[in-house]
């Protein structure tokens, strides 16, 4: 199943910055924290605040009812699902615990995780293997700084017998530009009987993910990264034979049915893990954001965003003072680097008086990752398809400006 329009000319660069009035007020890179979004996305979410305004949430809301439909369908040819496969969401965050709260995880059952997992998932994980005495395993990285294919096949196959196995992965880290080997991944996954959990909140929009390819069980992303879309919204696919397997932890009059005083039914569809609430003009953005997705072509994105990024590395590496800290598995639109003598916090302050916008990611937002490296934190330039050359020459021209450090007295 194809997960986007083929990939044709190169990406009109142009044409995107002429969507996206924010490229004109200064130099965005911060794509992986919220990218900005298009006219059309902040005009799908306005016109449907004011239809509230005048009719009224719950009636607005069924007006536009085959739009919301078309959420669902948009979401799953991006991955290449099927929309019963789809649940919508507020977060990624959100969406992964219902996912994994529903699989109902106890002391008989492990989880393996990678050292990229980002620090909302880890501490729901870490609790878990706390309060439930699930037993947690870091797998550690290998030379190039992905996930040791060979250690977590060597951990798979110590399973016991009877015991859940879950593989949660992180397909590229918040901490820098690593693309994890998310389809060797799941193929060890799937041999070894475990259940493959990927967090591909920076991932969707950016690159290609085909769940089949991948062999995922469960995929969750955001809207407000790469898919540029707005905040509070994301989504979740889970296989259909999970979906079978689980019940969510709360159910919901989104995704059960009341049948008895103690008895209720749960929707087939993976709509069984979401909720009533939630914001419809924020879906109806987010399938805005998805459709522009699937017209510009990801690999059209994709094949921008890498080359830039790798441009970007080379050109600040030579740069004094400056160490990119990316592994050598960064292969992405993200890039983290560190400057000798200055804190990541006042690197980003010191560019952003020069419109460059970019941000600083602490160990405390990922331990396992830089925490194990030894690095306090890291400056983070993530790209969209919105930035030009123009826009890396204003980075370089602002890192290169920093003050020099002063001397020890």
């Amino acid at each position: 199943m194809k997960t986007s329009a083929d990939c044709g000319p190169l990406l009109d660069v142009g044409a995107e910055r002429a969507r996206t009035p924010g490229s004109q007020a200064a130099h965005h890179f911060n794509a992986a924290g919220s990218a900005l979004p298009t006219t059309r996305v902040v005009d799908s979410v306005v016109e449907h605040l004011l239809l509230e305004q005048t009719h009224g949430g719950y009636e607005a809301a069924a007006m536009v009812i085959d739009d919301l439909e078309a959420v669902y369908s948009s979401a799953a040819r991006l991955v290449g699902a099927t929309p019963a496969e789809i649940a919508l969401f507020d977060s990624a965050t959100t969406g992964l615990r219902a996912v994994v709260d529903a699989l109902r995880l106890s002391r008989a059952d492990r989880l393996l995780m990678s050292r990229s997992t980002y620090v909302s998932h880890a501490l729901h994980l870490a609790s878990l293997a706390r309060e439930r005495r699930v037993e947690l395993l870091v797998v550690r990285n290998g030379p190039d700084g992905g996930i040791d294919l060979g250690h977590l096949d060597d951990l798979l196959a110590s399973g016991r017998a009877g015991t859940r196995t879950v593989v949660c992965l992180a397909h590229i880290p918040t901490s820098s530009g690593l693309v994890e080997p998310v389809a060797a991944v799941g193929e060890l996954a799937a041999r070894h009987g475990a259940t493959y959990v990927l967090d591909a909140t920076q991932s969707v929009g950016h690159l290609r993910v085909d769940v089949a390819t991948l062999q995922c069980d469960a995929l969750v992303t955001t809207g407000r990264k790469f898919l540029r879309a707005p905040r509070g919204t994301g989504f979740a696919y889970v296989s259909a034979a999970l979906t079978a397997e689980l019940a969510p932890a709360a159910p919901d009059v989104r995704g059960a049915h009341w049948t008895g005083d103690l008895d209720w039914e749960l929707s087939p569809t993976a709509r069984r893990f979401e909720s009533w609430e939630a914001s419809i003009a924020g879906r109806l953005g987010l399938g805005a954001a998805l459709a522009e997705s699937l017209e510009r072509g990801v690999d059209r994105s994709e094949e921008h965003l890498v080359a830039m990024a790798e441009s970007l590395r080379h050109d600040l590496d030579a740069l004094p003072r400056v160490q990119v800290q990316d592994p050598p598995a960064a292969r992405s639109g993200i890039v983290t680097f560190t400057v000798e003598g200055t804190p990541a916090r006042q690197v980003v302050t010191e560019l952003a008086a020069h419109r460059v916008r970019t941000v600083s990611v602490p160990a405390t937002h990922a331990q396992w990752d830089l925490g194990h490296r030894g690095l306090d934190a890291v400056v983070r330039a993530s790209l969209h398809v919105y930035n030009d050359a123009a826009d890396q020459h204003a980075l370089l021209e602002a890192v290169a400006a920093l003050p020099a450090v002063e001397p020890a007295a």
